[in-house]
């Protein structure tokens, strides 16, 4: 590469680099937000939040970079044009072709990046933050320890502390068990205790009252006790935790054993194609952005306002080929054999980034978009 070419590749990854800084930041602090909300409500301790928030960040880097791409290519260009840097190369025998060389190597430098992530980091970090979450909502001592608060940990179960105490005693405590309609019970207690006991968590109540409610005769039994032991394990189910999900499994399996992938995810192969082949398509997608907004900008010459009508005709021509993606993806889904669509926007953007470059290269077929110049047109 020559200098102008490093030159031009240094600034592309600089503001690039500020793009996808700023983009990830709104992005996974919209989600950060919301997670927020729900894990603290579920009595969570902040560093659950943090680990959660964590392995959220690989997706959402993986939506930024074709943007960041797109935008860091479209804003470095611009200014290269509005400081006349592109008409003084141009000027010296350097065509769309040969500048289009920098940009080609900042795509492939995202691509490999996005490829990093598609291949391996989202699908672990996916796993592990299902993992968690199906952790989290089995921890039921987690979910019962918030104080002053009507929490319904299962249905038809109602559980209520007024307080809890440094060492860990639960004052004045109420239960209500539903889910036997036809002899509802309700637990209150002055003190009571939660106990590990047998690998499961036992809620022992003191010093209390059981109200037994019987519908067929209206009738209702009160039991006072000293102490009485009610097992909240059962509240939780136990489940196997899954992890056959299409979008945990590495991308050697999704190409070599479709059908294994299929059975163990109860899918259909087709959407085991798409996952497959997305992935190689999402990373080329970061070269398409950054070579379509760099080729579109070229049709505009020197002006001190800038080309902010080729900015907005890239925009236009970005959200085309990522509506053919959502076209082509229909199909493939419902169909493996048709996996070959999914690259169909990749190549509708390579043709697209030809055209402009030959556009550009010949100024007959972009006047159009050129400003006249005083007096008339140019012989």
């Amino acid at each position: 590469m020559t200098r102008f070419d490093r030159y031009m590749l240094s600034q592309f990854m600089v503001l690039f680099g500020f793009f996808a800084l700023v983009l990830v930041a709104i992005f996974w602090i919209n989600k950060a937000v919301r997670m927020f909300d729900r894990l603290i409500a579920d009595g969570q301790p902040a560093w659950v939040f943090l680990e959660f928030t964590a392995l959220t960040l690989p997706g959402v880097i993986g939506i930024v970079l074709p943007i960041a791409a797109f935008a860091g290519a479209v804003y470095v260009t611009n200014r290269l044009s509005t400081e006349s840097e592109l008409t003084v190369m141009q000027a010296t025998g350097y065509s769309p072709y040969r500048l289009v060389r920098p940009v080609m190597v900042y795509g492939v430098i995202i691509a490999v990046m996005m490829s990093i992530l598609t291949h391996f980091l989202i699908p672990a970090s996916l796993s592990q933050l299902k993992q968690r979450r199906a952790e989290i909502s089995q921890n039921i001592t987690a979910k019962l320890l918030t104080a002053g608060e009507f929490l319904h940990p299962a249905p038809g179960i109602t559980f209520y502390i007024r307080h809890i105490t440094p060492v860990g005693e639960l004052q004045n405590v109420f239960l209500s068990d539903r889910r036997d309609r036809a002899n509802p019970v309700a637990y209150t207690s002055s003190t009571a205790y939660l106990v590990q006991e047998g690998g499961g968590t036992k809620l022992v109540m003191v010093k209390g009252l059981a109200q037994n409610m019987n519908r067929q005769d209206n009738r209702l039994f009160t039991t006072h006790f000293d102490d009485f032991s009610y097992d909240i394990s059962s509240l939780v189910s136990r489940d196997a935790i899954s992890l056959n999900d299409v979008s945990f499994a590495r991308t050697s399996d999704l190409l070599y054993r479709p059908d294994e992938v299929a059975a163990g995810a109860g899918i259909r192969l087709g959407e085991v194609a798409y996952e497959a082949h997305n992935r190689f398509a999402q990373a080329l997608m970061c070269i398409v952005a950054a070579t379509v907004g760099f080729a579109c900008l070229l049709l505009g010459n020197f002006s001190r306002f800038g080309v902010w009508r080729q900015i907005i005709a890239a925009f236009f021509l970005l959200v085309g080929i990522k509506v053919i993606e959502g076209v082509v993806s229909g199909p493939v889904l419902s169909n493996a054999a048709l996996w070959p669509l999914l690259y169909l926007p990749v190549a509708t953007g390579g043709l697209l980034t030809l055209i402009l470059l030959y556009v550009a290269a010949n100024p007959g077929f972009s006047r159009f978009l050129r400003r006249r110049p005083a007096g008339g047109d140019a012989a």
